[in-house]
C-alpha cells in the first residue's frame, strides 16, 4: 500500500493497473520518487522494477516550470517487456533492461528563473529513447548522458532509479601533449608569473613608501 501522505506511487500503481498488454504510460514525478525508501515506497519501486515494467527514466533540469523550481523526471512504463509479447516488430527485445537518460545539463535559461528545453534538446532525448527501443536502431551508451542498465545492475543500486547513478560522467578530450613538453611549458609559465608577482610587490612597496607607509 502506498503511504497516505504521498500519492506518487498510488498514481503509478493506478497507471500500471490500467495498462493494456502492449500499453505504455508516460508521466512526470518529482525526483524524490526515484530513490525514496520511506513508508514502503522503496518496496513498491522494487516490485515495479522486478516486474520489468520500467522502460525509461529521464532526469530533467530544474527551473522548467513557472510555479516551482524543483527538478523532475519523466517515467515511461510498459507491459510489452514483461509479458514477452512485443507486438511491434520494429521494437527489439528489451526484457530485463531499462534506459536511463540524464538530461539535467540540457536547456537554456530563457529568463533569470525559467529554463526551456530547445528543439535540439528534445530531439536528443527522443532519439536516444527511440534508437534504444527499435530493432534497427544503432544505440550506444553515451557516458554522462544515457545508459542501458540491466535489472541486476539496478538491484545493486538498491533499486534506485536516479539516472546519474548509471550514466557515469562524460568523456573528456584526450591530452596528447608529451609529459616533458607539458612540464617545460608549465614551469616557464610559473616562472613568468613569479617574476610578474615580484615586480608587482616592488610597485606596491614603492607606492606605500610614497605615502609614508613603507617597510
Amino acid at each position: 500500500m502506498p503511504p497516505a501522505g504521498n500519492a506518487n506511487f498510488a498514481w503509478v500503481q493506478h497507471f500500471i493497473d490500467h495498462l493494456a498488454p502492449h500499453g505504455y504510460a508516460g508521466f512526470v514525478l518529482a525526483n524524490g520518487s526515484l530513490s525514496s525508501q520511506q513508508s514502503g515506497e522503496g518496496e513498491i519501486r522494487r516490485a515495479i522494477i522486478e516486474d520489468d515494467l520500467v522502460d525509461c527514466i529521464v532526469s530533467l533540469p530544474g527551473q522548467l516550470f513557472f510555479t516551482t523550481q524543483i527538478p523532475v523526471s519523466l517515467w515511461f512504463l510498459t507491459r510489452d517487456k514483461s509479458n514477452g509479447l512485443v507486438r511491434d516488430q520494429r521494437l527489439r527485445d528489451r526484457q530485463g533492461e531499462t534506459l536511463f537518460i540524464d538530461a539535467r545539463k540540457l536547456g537554456i535559461m530563457e529568463t533569470r528563473t525559467l529554463r526551456v528545453l530547445t528543439g535540439a534538446d528534445v530531439a536528443k532525448i527522443a532519439d536516444a529513447y527511440h534508437t534504444w527501443r527499435e530493432t534497427g536502431g544503432r544505440y550506444t551508451d553515451e557516458p554522462g548522458f544515457c545508459k542501458s542498465a540491466t535489472t541486476e545492475e539496478i538491484a545493486t543500486q538498491g533499486h534506485v532509479l536516479t539516472p546519474g547513478r548509471y550514466v557515469g560522467t562524460a568523456a573528456t578530450e584526450g591530452d596528447d601533449e608529451p609529459f616533458e613538453e607539458k612540464m617545460t611549458r608549465l614551469a616557464a609559465t610559473l616562472r613568468e608569473q613569479i617574476e610578474d608577482g615580484a615586480r608587482l610587490d616592488d610597485r606596491i612597496r614603492g607606492a606605500l613608501a610614497g605615502v609614508g607607509h613603507g617597510w
